[in-house]
């Protein structure tokens, strides 16, 4: 599920948007009048959508997203006078009177845009520093000596202990040299 944030002016305007946004499926974690209030939530979260108004109580919306985490998105809400001005902002934005359909599909599409963003980043094999790898190669060639197994087999055998266990590869490195240097 995507974190969602709201922060409007009026508290009561950003409770009726989550309630909006509740009832059809979305996970509101917060709800703000001030940027500072957003900003220090957001810090808390790896992604998520912020959902604002151009000005807030304390500083204008991209004043907001310039303290945003990296991994999340902004959506503007305001006139189209205003809305004209952010062009190019890198911030999706919505015509005020809000349309709950607009709202919802426009929020449905940018948390689309954020699992996505997390799928990819899951595929990418991590980089395992040289005293993690020097680890790995240890408990491998302890298990090939103790053991009488090749190479692939040890590798198999601590990728599948690590599976098992619920480690990554090098923890379970860790576990099988503790183990069999007692």
């Amino acid at each position: 599920m995507t974190n969602i944030i709201i922060v409007l002016p009026k508290l009561d305007d950003a409770k009726n948007i989550k309630n909006v946004l509740v009832r059809n499926g979305f996970s509101v974690v917060g709800v703000c009048t001030t940027g500072a209030q957003a900003i220090s939530q957001a810090d808390e979260l790896n992604d998520g959508i912020v959902i604002c108004s151009y000005k807030l109580m304390d500083m204008v919306y991209s004043e907001l997203q310039e303290c945003l985490p990296s991994g999340f998105e902004m959506l503007l809400m305001a006139s189209d006078h205003l809305l004209s001005q952010c062009e190019g902002s890198g911030v999706a934005c919505l015509s005020i009177p809000l349309k709950v359909g607009d709202l919802v599909s426009t929020v449905g599409m940018l948390s689309e845009g954020i699992t996505r963003r997390r799928r990819k980043a899951r595929m990418i094999p991590k980089v395992r520093s040289a005293e993690e790898t020097a680890v790995i190669s240890e408990a491998k060639e302890l298990l090939m000596g103790r053991n009488h197994m090749s190479e692939e087999e040890a590798h198999r055998y601590l990728q599948k202990c690590s599976m098992d266990s619920g480690t990554n590869m090098v923890e379970t490195a860790h576990m099988v040299l503790a183990m069999m240097k007692e």
